[in-house]
């Protein structure tokens, strides 16, 4: 069952990656192609990344279908300790307090999307 539960939140960590990578992406090109300026896109990027967090808690619950609570969390966790380590050991700073709560949030969103995910699991296995 294990083996089961990592698949999962790897799975769940491959869908926050891609959404983010594809959200950036859009992003710059807004930037670069329009009048908006980074202060704008402060709330959407903040938006995307919860919206990416939960998909990716959704993927690992529905993949894992049991203990949605613990693989959505553990699936925010990895991504905040991911982007942790490549903005303390890429660019020397830790997390300011914002991004701390921007985290908390990350992690809450992918911990309800787990919890949803095994239940959208469990509801078609009943089918």
């Amino acid at each position: 069952m294990r083996r089961q539960q990592f698949i999962a939140l790897m799975y769940g960590w491959i869908v926050i990656l891609g959404l983010i990578l594809l959200t950036s992406i859009i992003l710059a090109f807004l930037l670069r192609f329009t009048g908006m300026d980074e202060a704008t896109l402060s709330w959407v990027t903040l938006a995307a990344g919860i919206i990416s967090l939960f998909t990716g808690g959704i993927v690992a619950g529905v993949k894992g279908k049991q203990k949605g609570w613990i693989i959505g969390s553990v699936t925010g966790l990895g991504f905040t300790l991911f982007t942790f380590l490549v903005q303390y050991l890429g660019y020397q700073q830790g997390f300011s307090l914002e991004q701390s709560l921007h985290h908390a949030g990350f992690v809450l969103a992918s911990l309800v999307g787990g919890v949803i995910g095994v239940n959208v699991s469990v509801s078609e296995e009943k089918k």
